[in-house]
């Protein structure tokens, strides 16, 4: 009988101890995992195996910082200009290449040539600029091919004159693509164009 009596007495406190360690446990796991979830949002702890971070070019707004960013041009008394972005238009700024050759290119078709100068946009931030630079050789080679594939009447007209800024923008991006994962070129504009 009084075997009975000691089970009776044991169990309530064996149960209660147990429950106590359960709870215990289940606490520190919890906390040990909100902790590391932390440290991992927090970039201290990398994810092993999981995504890897999106390293294209982002799109910069007027007033923040770019860190890939070129050095500002300086002005004609060798002072950086500063960059100073207008409150209006575009919520993002704009950042521009020129290419430091003149392009000379016969027409599709026809005995005549044409010559320009370009530039072209970009509102992603600077490593755009840097890979139209790295690349300019391919860049160049692609935008011939664009020019010699234009029929000479379409450079007469502003629809044309249109059509082929597209389709120079395009060939850019295509390149960059290619090469680094990603275009980036918003407009490819026209400083000098001469037909002969």
């Amino acid at each position: 009988m009084s075997k009975d009596n000691s089970d009776k007495g044991d169990g309530p406190k064996k149960g209660k101890g147990l429950t106590v360690k359960l709870i215990t446990g289940a606490g520190l796991l919890a906390a040990g995992g909100g902790g590391v979830f932390g440290l991992v949002q927090a970039g201290v702890l990398p994810i092993v195996g999981g995504a890897k971070d999106d390293n294209r070019p982002r799109l910069v707004r007027k007033g923040d910082d770019d860190p890939y960013a070129p050095a500002p041009e300086a002005s004609k008394e060798g002072r950086a200009m500063p960059d100073i972005q207008g409150n209006g238009g575009s919520a993002y700024r704009t950042s521009y290449f020129r290419f430091g050759e003149e392009f000379t290119s016969n027409l599709k078709q026809s005995d005549a040539l044409v010559q320009i100068s370009l530039a072209a946009s970009t509102r992603h931030d600077g490593r755009v600029l840097i890979w139209l630079r790295k690349h300019e050789l391919a860049v160049r080679s692609a935008l011939l091919a664009v020019l010699a594939d234009t029929p000479e009447d379409e450079v007469y007209t502003v629809e044309g004159k249109q059509a082929l800024q597209k389709r120079l923008t395009a060939a850019i991006n295509e390149v960059l693509i290619k090469a680094e994962g990603f275009g980036g070129i918003d407009a490819v504009y026209f400083r000098t164009l001469i037909i002969q």
